[in-house]
């Protein structure tokens, strides 16, 4: 059996890719999108058209409504070859809007649902500040469910779990960048591989809090640089995964085992924690990794959102 079937035994595997031409090959459970890969996307030739007749169609519209209207229309085409849902995203440049952030989430699921969507197949996307993570909790008690991602801190995660949320995506591969980056020379990469990868070490915390205090919230470890931090996660709810590292699982014959257990970590001696506002933006002020990470991770989103409305311009 190879590692990509393995893997699905343990964990919903999921696509992270706007190119849905690749989706059918490794038969995931869900996708998620990002304003990135929406970009890569559509500069490839086999998208040209979807966004061309994208902008025709709505043309003289506010460009906002036509970036939500693009985006659905790649989640759409997207849920005709996965099962499960999609995750599209409130744009970036609302990350520290709560009400903004809100109601385009609200416009997006109506935009899916004249599409004959059903609502449970859709997860909003948003950045998780503390902006992010109270118009999520609004959203979800309207039966709309939201993905919180940009998660690089444990504070990010209680708050998440604090305010109900379906899903958060706690990042991997940028956590590893980082404490990369920051050691220099002195990084050691077999000393900080598999489980002690410090982005493998940050959720598994993550999981083993949610799994001991009996937070529903789905976990879903984003962000891969290469196998073995997806192989170290095993077990875990979700794992979004590019379409590259997918053809590696799929092409590797090797014994994966579980790395995560729900079992186990009811067990583990962990307190409850919780955080208000002032609490938690300390906690991610102390943070500096998380930071730095979150506030890159937004300003690269918003640098992409106005090149896909530079085509829209364009087209």
């Amino acid at each position: 059996m190879n590692q990509l079937d393995a893997l699905k035994q343990f964990t919903t595997v999921v696509a992270d890719t706007g190119d849905f031409k690749q989706i059918g090959v490794f038969k995931p459970q869900d996708a998620t999108t990002n304003p990135s890969l929406i970009l890569k996307a559509v500069q490839k030739a086999d998208y040209q058209p979807l966004l061309k007749d994208t902008v025709t169609r709505f043309r003289g519209r506010p460009l906002d409504e036509i970036m939500d209207r693009l985006l659905v229309r790649f989640g759409c085409e997207i849920l005709e070859l996965i099962p499960g849902r999609v995750s599209t995203e409130v744009d970036a440049r609302l990350s520290f809007d709560t009400e903004a952030t809100y109601t385009r989430g609200e416009r997006i699921i109506e935009l899916y649902q004249a599409e004959g969507i059903p609502v449970d197949r859709v997860l909003i996307k948003v950045a998780a500040t503390w902006e992010g993570i109270q118009a999520a909790a609004r959203l979800e008690k309207r039966g709309i469910h939201t993905n919180l991602t940009l998660l690089f801190s444990f504070c990010q995660a209680v708050a998440c779990g604090q305010a109900k949320v379906q899903l958060i995506s706690p990042f991997v591969g940028r956590i590893y960048d980082w404490y990369k980056k920051s050691a220099g020379t002195t990084w050691v990469e077999a000393d900080n591989a598999g489980v002690n990868d410090p982005g493998v070490k940050s959720v598994r915390q993550i999981y083993n809090h949610y799994k001991k205090w009996g937070i529903a919230t789905e976990v879903m470890g984003a962000s891969f640089r290469n196998v073995g931090q997806i192989t170290a996660l095993a077990g875990c709810d979700l794992l979004t995964i590019s379409p590259d590292l997918l053809a590696i699982l799929a092409a590797t014959e090797a014994p994966l085992s579980l790395a995560l257990n729900a079992g186990a970590a009811k067990t583990l001696d962990l307190p409850a924690v919780n955080f208000d506002e002032t609490q938690f933006r300390f906690a991610l002020n102390e943070d500096a990794m998380a930071t730095e990470k979150l506030a890159e991770g937004i300003r690269a989103f918003c640098v992409d959102a106005v090149k896909l409305e530079q085509l829209f311009l364009a087209a």
